[in-house]
């Protein structure tokens, strides 16, 4: 299970009734944030979710809006005496700009490691999850991001009562490992059945429509993508701002093949998106207005 919370929905600047874009999923202890605006430490504390044990946080890019909160988060971190290293995963020029803020937040009593993203995509392991980053169309260098949970197949105890394959390795063949000693060799294909579907969560914002988009959110079971502006008639500010309209992500959704959309990160001027939702559906029925503290269990299917 993928525990997924849209913790902000705003761009630009926050609102009384709107904290800016920041997302947080959990999943098997592990916690990720992709984005910390002004405002992120209150929408978190409004879910009843903890700062301290995130282990991950992500940066699409470093305009403020994205950004502006992570000294506040790590002192907060810092004062409920985390000692856990924390990894900052963003664009070329992380470690500069994490430690121009932390000018205001020097002495914290857990490392930062950091991981700069240079190419226009990358995979990053770690166990039991995959985040795959990519590069996205902004006036800076800008990333979207997919978690991804893969799933083995099942264990064949018929296949492995007939290899002769001792019990006490089953368990550590479930878990992918090889087991060798004098007389034998097991493999986990030998005994698993092929790998079953897994959960995915693709994230994007402040980006023009790409390609790059719809082949990363391929059937992604969550597909969050900004939605800047609901109006169709602001298709040109969107293209000059290099974002994006409510009707540009229903079609990226449409040709990903995603199974939902929540749309976010919306115009300080936006104040109802819902009034827009009409022509969206109409290319996406499955698209849904994000909202500050709406959240979804991701599951595995059943099988």
């Amino acid at each position: 299970m993928l525990d997924v919370c849209l913790l902000g929905t705003g761009g630009m600047m926050p609102l009384p009734y709107r904290w800016l874009t920041s997302l947080m999923a959990r999943y098997n202890g592990k916690s990720i944030m992709i984005d910390c605006g002004e405002g992120t430490q209150i929408a978190m504390k409004e879910k009843g979710w903890s700062p301290k044990p995130v282990d991950i946080i992500c940066f699409t890019h470093y305009h403020a809006d994205h950004i502006s909160g992570l000294p506040g988060m790590l002192l907060t971190m810092g004062n409920a005496e985390r000692t856990e290293p924390l990894l900052l995963i963003g664009p070329k020029g992380l470690t500069r700009v994490v430690n121009s803020l932390r000018v205001i937040a020097p002495e914290l009593p857990f490392p930062i490691e950091y991981m700069e993203l240079t190419e226009p995509e990358h995979s990053i392991d770690f166990e039991g999850f995959r985040i795959e980053a990519f590069r996205v169309n902004h006036n800076v260098v800008c990333y979207g991001y997919s978690i991804i949970i893969e799933r083995s197949g099942r264990f064949q105890l018929d296949k492995a009562q007939a290899l002769n394959i001792p019990k006490q390795y089953w368990s550590r063949l479930q878990k992918g490992e090889t087991i060798e000693n004098p007389e034998n060799v097991f493999t986990p294909d030998m005994v698993m059945g092929p790998p079953r579907k897994g959960i995915k969560l693709t994230y994007c914002t402040d980006t023009r429509p790409t390609e790059g988009i719809v082949k990363n959110a391929a059937e992604a079971d969550l597909f969050i993508c900004e939605g800047m502006y609901g109006e169709p008639e602001k298709k040109d500010k969107a293209r000059e701002y290099k974002h994006m309209t409510f009707l540009e992500a229903a079609d990226m959704a449409k040709r990903a093949q995603v199974k939902q959309m929540w749309l976010t990160h919306y115009s300080p001027s936006l104040i109802r998106p819902e009034d827009y939702m009409d022509g969206v559906r109409k290319i996406f029925p499955q698209a849904i207005v994000g909202k500050d503290g709406k959240s979804i269990d991701l599951l595995f299917e059943e099988d």
